[in-house]
């Protein structure tokens, strides 16, 4: 029941946190996602059906890195084929089968594998899972360049995308035990009014008895740590600090 009562007292300090101008730099960053992410090594167009009329697409969040890129031109061709939900599905499935199976995942992971039979077996494995053209150009090509075993960290910035995309906000939110329904629902409504019209919080919640007591939540760029164990540490570093007599 306290540590119940100690997550309640935290929302309203939670609130008054995120009233800030929590989004400016996601905005900023959203802004300048229109340059083109796709670099000379995914330049070929991995739909190889009739060409389509050529469409801009926005890319909504900026990403960074050679996993950054490759999810960002996925997006983008995903975008252009109108599969972007398929898309997404389809890799998630690939990146589960892998935790699955310990050949797979070394397979994926093994560079002395030559080119040709890399690109043959993930070809194959795309024909028998029936996955969309773009998803198996695209795996083709990783496959080509021996990115397979990054194919979970592009999995995970792809799905960063398609969260912007539909609007989603992915808001991790630690604490000691399992949040209390009211709780949750208050800390939902509480994100859902900051977020505003047109963004949804899409909340995970994570366990972590190290933290003592408290939340800590975590959004976007932003980090607001409300844990007893961060406040604990504010303290003791307080009371270490030399006390200055000559001042009185």
């Amino acid at each position: 029941m306290a540590m119940a009562r100690g997550l309640r007292s935290g929302l309203p300090l939670l609130r008054r946190a995120l009233t800030g101008d929590a989004f400016s730099a996601a905005a900023a960053a959203a802004a300048a996602a229109e340059r083109s992410v796709a670099s000379n090594e995914f330049s070929r167009n991995y739909a190889s059906a009739a060409p389509m009329k050529q469409q801009k697409v926005k890319v909504p969040v900026t990403m960074f890195g050679a996993s950054g890129n490759y999810a960002s031109a996925l997006y983008i061709s995903a975008v252009k084929a109108n599969v972007l939900e398929k898309v997404e599905s389809e890799l998630l499935s690939l990146v589960e089968a892998s935790k699955k199976s310990p050949n797979f995942s070394e397979f994926m992971k093994d560079l002395s594998v030559t080119k040709d039979t890399r690109v043959k077996a993930i070809d194959d494995i795309c024909a028998e899972a029936k996955f969309s053209e773009i998803t198996r150009n695209f795996l083709v090509v990783v496959a080509e360049y021996g990115r397979l075993k990054h194919i979970e960290r592009i999995s995970q910035r792809f799905s960063e995308l398609t969260m912007a995309h539909r609007g989603e906000v992915k808001v991790i939110v630690t604490s000691v035990i399992p949040l209390p329904p009211q709780e949750e629902k208050e800390l939902k409504e509480t994100l859902q009014e900051i977020l505003g019209q047109g963004k949804k919080a899409k909340v995970e919640q994570k366990i972590d008895p190290n933290i003592l007591g408290g939340l800590v939540v975590e959004f976007g760029q932003k980090v607001f740590d409300m844990s007893i164990r961060t406040r604990a540490r504010q303290m003791e570093r307080f009371l270490r600090q030399p006390i200055n007599l000559d001042a009185q």
